[in-house]
């Protein structure tokens, strides 16, 4: 199988740009102490834009040519799929994913993951193409045609994946080709501290 994303990987960010930044940052309400994870971040062309404003910033990817550009931005990363991702149980206070959902092997498995990663009360921002929009329908079709693992969904579908995972899903933007997911994983009552079952 043709790894695509190793033979895009020195071009990647001119092919396609960052989006925008303080939208982002909005969206996963960024302080100083915390530590995000970027999950199928590829080059680090999302998180490199807000690692000095944060404690740490981690690029997951199993793309080793994609890593070693975020190296050069002098980002942290780990080789990994999302799926089994080597990271303890509540590690990260925010995690992003970025028009990756649709590229994941197994969403529901990958979904877990990141939820076990993040800390309660933590939040995950899941950007993605919609679906919906005749141009991603086309991309989604050349996607496939170049033997692509690609397997787009609606954001309503998304959020519903989530339904399960101890965790609130709500759309916080849409534009003309993208929606943005917004997920907060809900506190435990018993590792809270209040004694209720």
């Amino acid at each position: 199988m043709v790894d695509h994303f190793s033979l895009l990987a020195p071009i990647y960010e001119r092919l396609i740009p960052p989006p925008d930044p303080a939208d982002l940052s909005a969206l996963l309400d960024l302080t100083p102490d915390c530590e995000l994870l970027d999950a199928a971040g590829g080059t680090g062309r999302v998180s490199a834009t807000f690692a000095t404003a944060i404690r740490r910033t981690v690029v997951c990817d199993t793309s080793a040519s994609m890593l070693q550009e975020a190296q050069r931005k002098g980002l942290e990363t780990v080789q990994s799929e999302v799926e089994s991702l080597p990271f303890a149980d509540a590690t990260f206070d925010r995690v992003l994913l970025v028009d990756a959902f649709h590229h994941l092997r197994d969403q529901r498995q990958a979904l877990g993951e990141l939820m076990r990663v993040l800390r309660p009360a933590g939040r995950l921002v899941i950007e993605e193409p919609d679906i919906r929009r005749p141009l991603v329908k086309l991309a989604a079709f050349l996607e496939k045609a170049c033997l692509m693992r690609s397997n787009f969904v609606g954001p309503e579908e998304m959020a519903a994946q989530v339904a399960n995972l101890h965790a609130h899903a709500s759309i916080a933007l849409r534009d003309l080709l993208r929606v943005w997911l917004v997920v907060t994983k809900t506190v435990d009552p018993v590792q809270a501290g209040d004694g209720t079952p």
